[in-house]
């Protein structure tokens, strides 16, 4: 079986890295033999990393050769179908999906965060290519009531994130080690937003108060540079010392970090992922509402939002506080509301591969 995948990868962003990584490791504990193609922006990063082969996410051309030859393409997971970062999204992804059904090659809607979806021709796009996918799986119920709303009307299943599936114990991490921190950990993980609210020195003051308690604060960049330049300028706001970890560390080693902190306080969703799996208590600051979302499923609490006033340095200091003091509760309390997501979230890589199977058959 060829399977293609299309997404957002090889741009060095940890998220959607490890839902690739995710849903590469389902696919071939279901199928040790199977081929896989994944639309990169970087060809020899993802060959290197994953051991699939890579095709230009940018040459269509070769896309629609590529997608002559499989028998399912996989879209997602992340947010692809939404136009807040950028116009070209909804119009590229449902265009490789269009490409797909050109050539009669089924395709599958895999664990995405649908929207903010702002202009009606986008509704439309995206409705009317996912009224013709084989199957729609997404992360959240107000992703489901989204496509729902704007006129989606085949079955949507509401799934995990695929990285929810990973095991967080099995990575480790040299970097930190070599740290030599003896301190109780407070990880970060911050990323550029435009807002009117200086949100950044927000929360460097209240990571100043965390270091004053004798925390340790741990910068996470989940975007290589983009969220590297981001920990640097908020650390430079603080007045104690922080440690910042290379963008370009592994997933693994994101995973591991994050695990052995005590706390994460976290804007991008796969930190607050990473700290889902590892049993790490969280803080969410959002920006977008699939960081609501996941808080919500999670049951851990947000600060707020960083354009909205309503919180600062000294709220979020005490949410901080009152989560470390109930650090061994909502560890526990996390470990058991994300232990049957992770075996349910192999269940959407099989739903992907029988429904392969049978359009094959068909």
């Amino acid at each position: 079986m060829h399977i293609v995948i299309s997404g957002y990868y090889g741009f060095d962003n940890v998220g959607d890295e490890a839902i690739l990584f995710s849903i590469i490791k389902n696919l071939r504990y279901l199928n040790s033999k199977i081929n896989i193609t994944v639309l990169s922006n970087n060809l020899e990063s993802t060959k290197a990393m994953y051991g699939v082969n890579a095709v230009n996410r940018w040459k269509l051309k070769e896309i629609s050769d590529v997608l002559k030859t499989a028998d399912g393409l996989i879209s997602g997971g992340g947010s692809l179908l939404q136009d807040t970062t950028g116009l070209k999204s909804i119009p590229y992804y449902t265009g490789i999906m269009r490409i797909a059904m050109m050539h009669g090659v089924p395709v599958f809607v895999y664990a995405q965060g649908m929207g903010p979806i702002h202009k009606s021709f986008n509704k439309w796009l995206v409705s009317s290519t996912l009224n013709k996918a084989t199957g729609i799986t997404v992360r959240d119920e107000s992703s489901r009531q989204l496509l729902i709303d704007i006129g989606v009307n085949k079955e949507i299943i509401v799934v995990p994130d695929p990285v929810i599936g990973l095991d967080g114990s099995l990575f480790s991490t040299t970097w930190l080690r070599k740290q030599h921190i003896s301190k109780p950990i407070v990880a970060v993980s911050v990323r550029d937003w435009p807002s009117e609210i200086n949100f950044k020195e927000r929360i460097a003051r209240a990571l100043d108060r965390l270091a004053q308690r004798n925390y340790s604060i741990v910068f996470v960049p989940m975007h290589g540079v983009h969220d590297y330049k981001t920990s640097m300028d908020t650390a430079a706001l603080m007045k104690n010392r922080s440690f910042i970890a290379p963008g370009n560390i592994s997933i693994g080693e994101k995973i591991s970090i994050i695990g052995q902190a005590n706390l994460l306080i976290g804007m991008r969703l796969h930190a607050l992922i990473f700290s889902a799996i590892t049993a790490t208590p969280f803080i969410a600051l959002s920006y977008d509402p699939k960081i609501d979302a996941f808080a919500s499923i999670a049951e851990q609490p947000v600060a707020g939002h960083v354009c909205e006033d309503g919180w600062d340095d000294k709220s979020l200091t005490e949410l901080a506080l009152s989560q470390l003091a109930d650090e061994k509760r909502q560890a526990a309390f996390l470990k058991e509301k994300i232990g049957p997501m992770k075996k349910s979230a192999l269940k959407t890589t099989e739903l992907a591969m029988k429904m392969f199977a049978e359009k094959s058959h068909a």
